[in-house]
């Protein structure tokens, strides 16, 4: 799709979010509630599928959706580590999150344990075999790296989707919508009103992702 002129004339740190995440896995179930929600509260935020310019390169386009975002919204699934697509974003988003700027980095473990993401167990331990065998070792080592401090960052685990699914689903994106608001809106006025906005787009999302 076509990134709109509004979006193409914003000036440097005009995205309030970026999204990092599998599309294989998410895209078209959790991501997508995620962002819907987002955009419809105002919130300016950049998936790869919605607002990617025909014809330019994506590495560089995505680099520079990251440098200009306040937050990042990593949403770690089991096939996030096969794809070096999303294992070069995570990269950069650590070192935006390192600069003096201080990004925020929040993390999302959407069915997968928080160890596997640090120590790179299960399917990312299979994903890692079939790097070393492609890839350079200085830039297996960095991905490892950034997978293991982003494992040990604060943020939400959606690992047990089998019981209270409807539940820990609405409860944690409700804390992640407040995270991000208060970063966004530093009035609590503001930040509350939006909150609860949220919450009620929040309660539609999750009974149509039920009934799919």
């Amino acid at each position: 799709m076509t990134e709109p002129e509004s979006s193409r004339s914003r000036p440097e740190g005009a995205y309030d979010v970026f999204l990092s995440f599998r599309g294989e896995d998410t895209r078209k179930t959790f991501t997508d509630h995620l962002y819907t929600a987002l955009v419809q509260a105002g919130i300016h935020t950049f998936r790869d599928d919605d607002e990617l310019p025909r014809g330019e390169e994506i590495s560089d386009h995505l680099l520079r959706a990251i440098q200009e975002s306040k937050i990042s919204i990593v949403v770690f699934s089991k096939g996030y580590a096969s794809s070096r697509w999303c294992l070069n974003e995570l990269v950069e988003i650590l070192k935006c999150k390192n600069r003096k700027t201080g990004q925020i980095v929040l993390p999302i473990f959407y069915d997968i344990d928080p160890s596997y993401v640090r120590k790179q167990n299960g399917s990312f331990a299979e994903a890692f075999v079939k790097h070393e065998e492609r890839f350079e070792e200085k830039l297996v080592k960095e991905w490892r790296k950034a997978l293991e401090d982003a494992g040990n960052l604060s943020g939400w685990n959606l690992n047990d989707m089998a019981n209270g699914y409807s539940f820990s689903l609405q409860d944690s994106l409700a804390d992640v919508y407040g995270v991000i608001l208060h970063y966004i809106f530093q009035c609590e006025i503001i930040k509350y009103f939006f909150l609860a906005y949220l919450i009620d787009l929040l309660s539609m999302t999750c009974f149509f992702y039920e009934q799919a």
